[in-house]
């Protein structure tokens, strides 16, 4: 569960971190009328990001179960390939993040128009700022929902209570950093914060991409197609199934969550994530310490 609300945290604060910012900037030019379109914008992507979770949830369920493992495969590498570009995004351009969106909210107020519909009693004002900030609210939150969905989706597919519960945790830290940075004025470094974050998904997708393998050579075995000593067992421990030290116990599920810890895997499964935390770590570690040298 510490694995999914990592996700959940990390998602959860950028949503609330540019919302926030987007409210804070619209007080601030004494705009408080289109905070509401900012909240709208924000429900309507929370509703759809929970409907998009769903239909692949029903949709796993009704597919046959030959297909169940090249869709927990495919499922678990386009959360790696997503969770890896948000990760190197975050670290490369998120020192400009509060810049960007006021500058954004700046060209939407600077072109604010203002269409008047009826006549006397029945005139009707519509601005255009008010249908842009609605959008622009629910683009920015849709992106961290969509994020978090396909973040989830494996593990949802594997055990859904514990990915259920880790995601409800998660948002609600998310959302209570977040009331405590902008209403109580708590200070909190964003940098260290998205930094070890950061560090801790990339481990998380390591683990990812190699689970994600996993399935695909379940599936290729399935299919007939052999991949010779690749899909060949590296190494085997000796562990009981009933031990709290198998990848299903209760330590060893958190060491499988976060580091992709598992009792046996093929040499393909151990190549795929290791070649992804040596090239994938490094590029993380040095777009932070370029961020830093540059401020």
């Amino acid at each position: 569960m510490i694995g999914q609300t990592l996700i959940a945290l990390r998602e959860g604060f950028e949503a609330a971190l540019i919302t926030s910012i987007i409210i804070a900037y619209l007080t601030r030019l004494n705009r408080k009328d289109l905070t509401k379109q900012v909240w709208i914008g924000a429900y309507l992507s929370l509703a759809l990001s929970v409907l998009l979770g769903a239909a692949i949830w029903f949709t796993y369920g009704a597919i046959p179960k030959s297909t169940q493992v090249l869709f927990e495969g495919v499922a678990a590498w386009i959360a790696v390939i997503v969770l890896t570009s948000m990760i190197y995004w975050m670290a490369s351009k998120g020192r400009r993040l509060k810049e960007e969106i006021e500058h954004k909210i700046n060209q939407i107020m600077h072109k604010e128009v203002v269409a008047t519909f009826g006549s006397g009693s029945s005139t009707y004002l519509i601005r255009t700022s008010t249908l842009a900030f609605a959008a622009l609210s629910f683009v920015v939150v849709f992106r961290e929902g969509l994020e978090t969905v396909l973040f989830l989706t494996p593990f949802l597919l594997s055990s859904v209570f514990e990915t259920l519960a880790g995601a409800a945790a998660g948002i609600g830290v998310a959302f209570l950093l977040s009331y405590l940075i902008f209403k109580v004025g708590m200070k909190l470094n964003l940098r260290r914060f998205f930094y070890y974050t950061s560090i801790l998904l990339t481990l998380l997708a390591a683990g990812l991409a190699g689970y994600g393998t996993h399935e695909l050579l379940e599936y290729s075995k399935s299919v007939g197609l052999d991949l010779g000593w690749l899909s060949k067992n590296a190494y085997a421990l000796n562990i009981p199934d009933d031990s709290i030290l198998h990848h299903k116990g209760a330590i060893g599920s958190i060491f499988a969550v976060m580091f992709g810890y598992t009792i046996k895997a093929e040499w393909l499964r151990v190549f795929v994530h290791l070649i992804y935390l040596a090239v994938t770590l490094p590029l993380i570690l040095y777009a932070y310490s370029n961020k830093r040298s540059s401020n």
